[in-house]
């Protein structure tokens, strides 16, 4: 866990698949974060964490991992105080990579707050955030209402880069604002053996 003055944001790419949006919406994510001043960024590519299909021996609740790679990331998950998910939907749900990234761990997800960045077609990704706060209620995470929802994606995205709207900036504006009070709300649960 971070110190008060120094709270680290992770902002998650949860899309692995070739040709994804994920990662140029992730870029303007951590741009607007800068800009905010109240961060320390780490942005999470699940593609380049390339963690395996949940394969450990032991209920991740236990942290006896025995994989690498889960050692490596249950390190750099439990580093980070709060988290922006930048996420379509699949299938109506969480992506795969996304869950198999949430599922991998327990314990360092704990008493942290999440906001969600979603984007897709119509409904701009958002069956997909809102099957995702399921599961991190699993971990007691807090989610937050605040967030950015990017509907019709492909009209946002222009060589490479995503161009946000005007109402879009602003929520970014406000999600930022609101997770860096929950973070530090909740960094005494955070600081406190469960």
């Amino acid at each position: 866990m971070n110190t008060k003055s120094s709270t680290k944001l992770g902002v998650v790419i949860a899309s692995v698949r070739e040709g994804r949006v994920g990662a140029p919406i992730a870029d303007w994510v951590v741009e607007r974060a800068r800009e905010h001043g109240g961060f320390e960024i780490d942005l999470v590519d699940l593609k380049e964490v390339d963690l395996p299909f949940l394969q450990e021996p032991g209920h991740p609740r236990l942290r006896q991992y025995t994989d690498e790679r889960t050692i490596a990331w249950s390190a750099r998950i439990d580093a980070i105080d709060a988290f922006v998910f930048v996420t379509p939907e699949y299938n109506w749900s969480t992506p795969p990579a996304l869950a198999n990234a949430l599922d991998h761990l327990h314990q360092e997800w704990k008493y942290k707050p999440a906001a969600f960045v979603s984007y897709g077609g119509v409904s701009g990704g958002l069956r997909g955030a809102q099957a995702t706060r399921l599961r991190l209620a699993a971990f007691n995470m807090m989610t937050i209402a605040e967030g950015v929802v990017i509907p019709f994606v492909a009209h946002h995205v222009k060589d490479g880069r995503f161009v946000p709207s005007e109402l879009q900036v602003k929520a970014a504006t406000v999600m930022l604002r609101e997770l860096r009070r929950w973070s530090d709300a909740l960094r005494t649960l955070r600081a406190t053996p469960a």
